[in-house]
């Protein structure tokens, strides 16, 4: 049995904000017990998309006026958590990179992993460091060298139709699907996709990405980038656009099927 502590953090309508740099444990549904790395700022959200399922809300809603934490202020912090989980518990089973939107986006992400790397293997060296990280930054070598040092190396990749990323992703900044699938393909295997199926409306349009319509060419490049694993997921939590819906039990296995069939390892969190 382990407990987990309760987050400190604000949450409003839609709204979740994470401390910063350091929250939790909390359990995760992929990965267990899970200490969670916010790089970004403690009063906002800091992201490179603006996911109309993020549960940190809608970009525009929370521009963060405090700034992002330094290198050596996020090795301390994680030191001292990482301390007293030791003598206290829980035992974490991952170190989570995620929070108030993209961790790549640090300009000090590398360094940072170093360090994580560092104290892990000092306090608790069976756990896993994961990053959940959108792909925009992957094209950066100081970034593709920090995600080939982690042991889950989690990558976003929704779909591959164009129409819906900018409807549902909305990147904020350049984002070409097949750049960012020739830069998966060069982990050569090292990298978990995650994806995120889901039903309702945006704006009276359909966010239905569980037909065939949508599955079937997001196969396809997953073939491609032959990752180690893939994570279906769907909405868990409330979002900022209310019209969203939960993909269905059996419409989540049946895409599971179709990666298990291409005979690579599939997880589904409903």
């Amino acid at each position: 049995m382990y407990f987990c502590t309760v987050i400190n953090r604000k949450i409003t309508m839609s709204t979740v904000i994470y401390p910063s740099p350091i929250f939790g444990p909390v359990h995760s549904r992929r990965l267990g017990v899970s200490l969670g790395i916010n790089l970004l700022p403690e009063d906002g959200k800091f992201c490179s998309f603006d996911c109309i399922y993020c549960e940190c809300g809608f970009n525009k809603d929370h521009r963060p006026k405090k700034k992002l934490p330094a290198r050596e202020q996020v090795r301390e912090a994680l030191e001292a958590r990482l301390l007293d989980m030791q003598q206290n518990g829980p035992k974490p089973d991952v170190l989570t990179f995620a929070g108030n939107g993209e961790p790549t986006a640090h300009p000090e992400f590398a360094g940072i992993i170093d360090d994580t790397l560092a104290l892990r293997d000092k306090y608790f060296p069976q756990a896993k460091v994961s990053v959940l990280s959108n792909s925009t930054f992957i094209h950066k070598a100081e970034v593709f060298k920090a995600l080939n040092k982690i042991d889950n190396n989690i990558l976003k990749l929704d779909t591959v139709n164009v129409d819906y990323i900018n409807k549902v992703d909305r990147p904020t900044g350049h984002y070409d699907v097949n750049e960012i699938i020739e830069e998966m393909k060069a982990f050569k295997g090292n990298l978990i996709i995650q994806t995120m199926f889901m039903k309702g409306e945006s704006q009276g349009k359909s966010v239905d990405n569980t037909t065939d319509e949508y599955v079937l060419p997001w196969l396809e490049a997953v073939k491609e980038i032959a990752p180690r694993q893939v994570m279906i997921y769907t909405i868990d939590r409330e979002t900022p656009d209310h019209d969203l819906k939960k993909a269905a039990h059996e419409e989540l296995d049946r895409i599971a099927e179709l990666v298990k069939e291409a005979n690579i390892p599939v997880s589904v969190s409903y």
